[in-house]
């Protein structure tokens, strides 16, 4: 099976289920380069397609003589991986494109529908080698937004609500960013930032300095991380900036009880230990016995000793843990709309899909409030942008426990926040998008946060 068909395989059940294929996409690999490269190929061609999804129909349908809701949906999905190949993958000649899409449509459908193809393929071909591609027919901006940048319309809605047309523009053609860059933070408790950079630079990895946040290292060209020495030496972990910034604006220090209640995959975790030299303690509780070792195996390669990871249901109150905590990091379950740009099958979340979740935040948020000691601070934090999720749900808290108050803080690269909240934008922090609240527990009425964009 070629890295073409390996997609189009992903395509469909993704189509049929939402299911996302295992990073090898079901390609034997065998130690040749050839296996390693129908891989990159078919995770290049699933990604992209699913980033220009609308787009690529749009295409289609300019140059299709059917209704494409009339395609069977094997066809339609080797338009999508023929026509993305054509417009963005500069590498390939169209010709090949072209043959590649007819080649498949032959062996998974019939004659008719791979000649089908080739009028198709060939027209969308001709047409994009002198530069003559159809524009976006659309006289409404939401609309001209969703098809060229393949996000769905009420997403389009909600970022230019917030951004303007132009800021809107801006994070979607972030959202579409190809050929990202791995966010890795360096374990300083086993080395330094030039250790880590000279080996990955052995292992033929490219990695850079990240530019404005110490200790952490920007990859390309790595291959498979869990090959890499720095990574099974424990001197590196992946996460991206905007959550080592959440774990610095909570400031946990060395000798300190935290309590990280959503903790996997375990990077906050993994952050806060460091920050605190590996001395105090840090519960770190999910729900998931499965992701919960994740937890266990990640501190254990990273040697770090003081995190005790067990199961625990945020919402559900612990009596034990009243009080107890000098921070709480309260990470809680989102639209994960802010990392659309990492995964773009998020996108393809229906509104209806996370309607409920400020509901369930809030009553973490409520519940996790308990268990901070007077005097100590709870970190609200997310990975979208979406208002509702982010300053409603603090604002509705911070309007009920007056005992807490949002705190001032700042981050390094990124500025104040002395309002005590920050979104950050993946088109202007070059992040994830992601939501920073610190709040404070005293014994008076606290005061009013304000957002900082």
């Amino acid at each position: 099976m070629t890295g073409r068909e390996a997609a189009l395989k992903a395509l469909g059940a993704f189509r049929r289920d939402g299911a996302l294929p295992d990073k090898d996409f079901g390609l034997p690999h065998d130690g040749d380069g050839r296996d390693a490269r129908e891989t990159a190929l078919a995770a290049q061609l699933f990604y992209g397609v699913l980033q220009n999804m609308a787009y690529c129909d749009y295409i289609a349908s300019v140059y299709s003589t059917m209704d494409l809701r009339k395609l069977h949906p094997h066809i339609l999905d080797i338009l999508r991986i023929s026509i993305y190949q054509i417009l963005f993958l500069t590498r390939v000649p169209h010709s090949a494109a072209v043959n590649e899409g007819v080649a498949l449509a032959k062996k998974y459908s019939n004659p008719r529908a791979a000649g089908f193809a080739n009028a198709v393929l060939r027209k969308v071909s001709g047409d994009a080698a002198r530069d003559n591609l159809p524009q976006i027919a659309s006289d409404d901006v939401i609309q001209y937004l969703s098809v060229k940048y393949s996000h769905p319309e009420w997403l389009v809605r909600e970022f230019c609500g917030r951004l303007g047309k132009d800021g809107a523009e801006l994070l979607l053609m972030a959202g579409n960013s190809p050929d990202l860059p791995m966010t890795a933070q360096v374990n300083t408790l086993l080395t330094d930032t030039g250790a880590v950079l000279s080996s990955l630079a052995a292992d033929g990895a490219d990695a850079v300095e990240h530019g404005w946040l110490n200790d952490c290292v920007l990859m390309r060209g790595h291959g498979r991380i869990e090959r890499l020495s720095a990574f099974i030496d424990g001197h590196i972990y992946i996460q991206d900036a905007a959550s080592r910034l959440a774990a610095i604006a909570a400031g946990p220090k060395p000798g300190e009880f935290v309590i990280d209640a959503c903790a996997a995959p375990g990077g906050k975790s993994l952050a806060a230990a460091i920050l605190m030299k590996n001395t105090g303690r840090i519960a770190a509780y999910d729900v998931s016995e499965t992701k919960l070792g994740m937890i266990r195996e990640s501190a254990s390669r990273l040697r770090i000793g003081i995190i005790e990871a067990a199961r625990q249901d945020a919402r559900e109150p612990d009596a034990a843990l009243k009080e107890k905590a000098d921070v709480v990091l309260a990470d809680v379950p989102c639209s994960a709309l802010g990392v659309i740009r990492k995964k773009p099958d998020i996108r393809y979340k229906a509104e209806r899909e996370i309607a409920g979740l400020p509901e369930l935040q809030k009553e973490i948020l409520f519940n996790l409030s308990s268990y901070v000691k007077p005097g100590g601070t709870i970190l609200y934090s997310t990975c979208t942008v979406l208002k509702r999720e982010n300053v409603d749900v603090v604002e509705a808290f911070l309007r009920e426990r007056k005992e807490f108050s949002a705190a001032p803080f700042t981050l390094p690269g990124i500025g104040e926040a002395p309002g005590g909240m920050i979104t950050l934008w993946p088109h202007i922090h070059e992040t994830d998008g992601f939501f920073i609240c610190k709040m404070v527990r005293g014994q008076g009425s606290g005061i009013r946060g304000q957002e900082t964009k």
